[in-house]
């Protein structure tokens, strides 16, 4: 009970009312997009409060039947139209519901190159896809036993951990658009695990309406991606998307019972750490009002940090720190 009151004082103060009752709104997608854009017709037109339950496909295009519906590069459901939503808000999206909806998932027999040396990498030429078993009853997954080179692991178990990969807005670059396999201000393909049911997911939008997208399944994944891939599969998707005015994020962050988080993105892994402890430490100072100093003795006793991304583009650090650490700190 106390982490979800503290979970609501993080949230709810800055909330929108929706003019009407909240609705649940069942989407089924038809059409997808391999891009965070402004340029595409919005597929759902929404109010804060409302809750969408939907579902994803993988990153190779493939349906929950292994229907392809897409070409591949983490086709994304969307855009959903946030009504309100104007440049300098925040979308809160909290995931309410997240399950896997088939009975396996691929991934890499890979390591990318920020993982490893290069003698290692350089073995990995030529990418295979691995097929993974996913027990759904029991939540668990394995590589497919018939895979001769796996002799060692036809008793490797890992458990089941499923969340969306690409989650973000309409960018606000020259084009307004940006390609799925990309990460920045806007979201886009965060591939961090944290941010599954009991998340919520703060954007910042730069768009009239937001222009909300969401894809790229994942049964699991370590930190950081190393493979290339996650276990990559499609999903059924629950959540709700609140209007936040005034807030005038610069990143994303994020939030669940334990932890803030704040996301940096860049090309170089220092510049992404950077960029999320500024945003924790500008997180702190309005919320709590510390002035630099006081935050000092905040942040060095209490950060941790998280390479959630080092095989794509850009490089995901997240710095978090766990409410309880701050439930005696006043709140302005």
């Amino acid at each position: 009970m106390k982490y979800l009151i503290l979970l609501i004082l993080f949230a709810a103060p800055r909330f929108t009312r929706a003019q009407n009752s909240p609705r649940l709104i069942h989407f089924t997608p038809t059409s997808y997009s391999n891009s965070f854009t402004l340029n595409r017709d919005p597929v759902l037109k929404i109010t804060s409060g409302d809750t969408i339950h939907t579902q994803t496909i993988d990153a190779f295009g493939h349906d929950k039947n292994g229907i392809r519906r897409q070409r591949g590069g983490n086709p994304l459901t969307g855009p959903f139209y946030i009504e309100g939503a104007s440049p300098g808000d925040v979308l809160a999206v909290t995931f309410t519901g997240i399950s896997l909806d088939r009975e396996y998932a691929y991934t890499s027999e890979a390591f990318v190159s920020r993982s490893f040396p290069k003698n290692i990498t350089d073995q990995f030429k030529k990418v295979h896809l691995v097929k993974w078993r996913l027990d759904l009853q029991h939540a668990v997954g394995w590589p497919d036993s018939t895979f001769d080179t796996y002799e060692n692991l036809k008793n490797f178990r890992i458990p089941l951990h499923p969340f969306p990969g690409c989650i973000g807005v309409a960018p606000a670059n020259r084009k307004n658009e940006v390609l799925s396999f990309f990460q920045g201000p806007y979201g886009g393909n965060l591939d961090y695990s944290s941010l599954t049911k009991g998340a919520t997911v703060y954007l910042p939008v730069f768009h009239p309406g937001a222009y909300f997208y969401i894809g790229d399944g994942h049964a699991a994944q370590g930190d950081g991606e190393i493979a290339g891939n996650a276990l990559e599969t499609s999903l059924d998707i629950t959540f709700t998307i609140r209007l936040i005015k005034g807030l005038n994020l610069s990143y994303p962050r994020a939030e669940d019972p334990i932890y803030i988080m704040s996301l940096g993105s860049a090309k170089h892994l220092e510049d992404a750490l950077k960029i999320a402890t500024s945003g924790l430490l500008d997180w702190l100072q309005t919320d709590f009002q510390l002035t630099l100093h006081e935050a000092t003795q905040v942040i060095s006793t209490t950060i941790e940090y998280t390479i959630a991304e080092i095989a794509d583009p850009e490089q995901i650090v997240v710095a978090k720190i766990k409410k309880q650490a701050l439930k005696d700190l006043p709140r302005h």
